[in-house]
């Protein structure tokens, strides 16, 4: 099976975390195995702790590449993009993206309570409770965790 790309979009608490976490679990159920991208646009994200030794390495100008039992976290000073990133997570079937709005992916547009139109230009899909009727778009209920997963089967982007 080549590997799926589906992308998710929508403003801040919009939704996404949850679906996104909800659509992970389906997969993974279900034996795929599955990676998500998110975009920090802000650059807010930490992920390591001042003092600490890999973040003391991270300081030092190296990438830091830290095992662990149960993870394993991979800090590097280059940005990538989108294609560099897919190349790290080639042993997924299923990778789903979290902002990225400029890439040209199909994407899902989330909205858990104020539809917000600014979004359907870039979006193939609206997951919301409130239906949705704008031509070229489907409408997906942000319950329906199943229809979901079905609609990313069959509309995500494959790729090597």
């Amino acid at each position: 099976m080549k590997r799926l790309v589906m992308a998710f979009s929508g403003p801040s608490n919009s939704g996404k975390t949850t679906v996104i976490e909800k659509i992970v679990k389906n997969f993974m159920s279900k034996g795929f195995k599955v990676a998500i991208i998110k975009h920090d646009p802000k650059d807010k994200a930490n992920f390591d702790v001042k003092g600490k030794d890999s973040f003391r390495f991270f300081e030092s100008g190296a990438d830091v590449l830290v095992l662990s039992p149960s993870r394993s976290t991979f800090f590097s000073h280059k940005p990538m993009d989108i294609d560099e990133s897919l190349k790290l997570l080639k042993d997924f079937d299923i990778i789903l993206i979290e902002g990225l709005k400029s890439l040209k992916l199909p994407r899902i547009s989330v909205f858990f309570k104020d539809i917000d139109e600014s979004y359907f230009y870039c979006s193939m899909a609206i997951a919301s409770y409130e239906k949705v009727q704008q031509n070229g778009l489907v409408w997906l209920h942000l319950d329906d965790i199943d229809g979901l997963c079905a609609y990313i089967l069959k509309n995500a982007k494959e790729i090597n």
